[in-house]
């Protein structure tokens, strides 16, 4: 079979079921007004405020968001390599409300599984039938001995797009050619994008254009993670690595285990000790902290839910997406909780309406840019298995080892266009 027209059969198959929301939305008929209150605005939350408004015009959806801008953390790897601006990722939410949905820009302080009432910071109360929590990712810094959260405006850990974004790009601006950058992976589960794999890349191009004395240090305390053959094919095309002039040097452990502020040296559990000039740690993860506060988690990190319809397993009418939740099978990645997000949505319009839900399928696709012109991608379609405890992987789609330049270069073309999509379906031009 020709691997190329294989794989953009399959792609364009992806385009064909996200544009009808992946399950589809349901036809629903006009009745009396149905209250949704959607928790977080980020992809998944947003995605879902604005697929139920289209599913179900007669809901009333009250989106409520701290942040006024929502920067993406896809694509954020290369904010640090210098090839894009941190406001290329930026959205704001107009594009929903004139779509009808009700923006609230406040802090959510509790959730009342009993009440059914989500209350803000400000002291307003938001009444729901249903609520659709999108609380995305807090981090656990207490993995890591002599590392805790108020290091992270020295140490920081960019996994969220932003001030911490701004950070470590100025760090590597100002750090001298000759310097060492480390960066330390979390251990699974996480989120991805951004890709550490990729910031590693992203990193070493621009060290190779700018600070050539200089190197990354990547330390990953799993046995292998995401299109890592491609990864290391890459390192070798680009950035000599396994050679005496490597920009990278990729140590296998068990992760850091001790960070020496003061002397900005890291320890691993395999031994070695390594001097950073630029410290990146990327913490272990959890749900987001309003999971918590909600009863959401259980006894986890994450939040138990039902594969087909993303209601909690723990309180009724409240749903869970995104990276928070355990879709066992999906990745947590942007693509994967837009697309859970499009199910949540049309399950919560049948579920307003009496109706059941439809049995559903979703898509992810991973682009990850390793240089100028040079990216690889992984792809895949799901569906919910019969018995609803995983999600499966029906088929999918990886750049192939001996894939061709203009291979590689369509896959760049196609992360920057996958962007412009993604956030326009997301956030409706906002």
């Amino acid at each position: 079979m020709n691997t190329n027209k294989s794989r953009r059969r399959f792609v364009q198959g992806l385009g064909a079921a996200t544009a009808v929301g992946v399950v589809g939305i349901p036809s629903i008929a006009l009745g009396a007004a149905k209250k949704v209150v959607v928790v977080g605005g980020g992809t998944s939350g947003a995605t879902a405020a604005r697929y139920l408004k289209m599913a179900d015009p007669s809901v009333e959806v009250t989106l409520i968001e701290a942040n006024k801008d929502y920067y993406t953390c896809y694509l954020s790897n290369e904010v640090l390599g210098g090839a894009r601006t941190l406001d290329s990722l930026k959205h704001g939410y107009s594009g929903l409300e004139k779509e009808g949905i009700t923006v609230v820009h406040d802090y959510v302080t509790g959730i009342d599984a009993k009440a059914k009432k989500v209350t803000v910071k400000g002291g307003s109360s938001f009444d729901y039938d249903r609520c659709i929590v999108a609380p995305g990712i807090s981090f656990k810094y207490d993995g890591i001995e002599g590392y805790d959260e108020s290091m992270i405006a020295k140490v920081p850990h960019a996994w969220k797009a932003g001030e911490q974004t701004t950070i470590l790009r100025k760090q590597l601006t100002d750090m001298k050619d000759g310097g060492t950058v480390v960066i330390a992976a979390p251990p699974n589960p996480f989120r991805c994008p951004p890709g550490p794999p990729e910031r590693v890349c992203q990193i070493a191009q621009y060290l190779k254009k700018e600070k050539p004395k200089s190197k990354v240090v990547y330390v990953d305390p799993k046995a292998k993670f995401s299109k890592y053959g491609l990864f290391v094919q890459g390192w070798k095309k680009f950035y000599g690595y396994e050679t005496d002039n490597s920009l990278i040097e990729y140590i296998k452990s068990d992760g850091v285990e001790e960070l020496d502020l003061a002397a900005m040296t890291v320890s691993t559990t395999t031994g070695e000790s390594v001097k950073a000039d630029v410290l990146n740690i990327i913490p272990a993860q959890k749900a987001g902290q309003i999971a918590f506060d909600a009863g959401l988690t259980g006894d986890g990190d994450w939040c138990p839910i039902d594969l087909g319809t993303f209601e909690s397993t723990i309180h009724k009418d409240i749903h869970v997406i995104g990276d928070a939740s355990i879709a066992t099978g999906m990745p947590k990645s942007g693509y994967s909780a837009n697309s859970q997000a499009k199910v949540c949505a049309a399950a919560v319009a049948a579920m307003l309406n009496g109706k059941e839900p439809g049995t559903p399928a979703f898509v992810n696709t991973c682009y990850s840019v390793i240089a100028e012109d040079w990216g690889i991608s992984v792809a895949a379609v799901y569906r919910l298995a019969e018995d609803r405890s995983k999600i499966v992987s029906m088929s999918g789609g990886l750049t192939p080892m001996d894939a061709s330049d203009e291979a590689h270069r369509r896959a760049v073309e196609n992360a920057y266009s996958w962007l412009n999509n993604i956030t326009s379906d997301i956030f409706a031009g906002g």
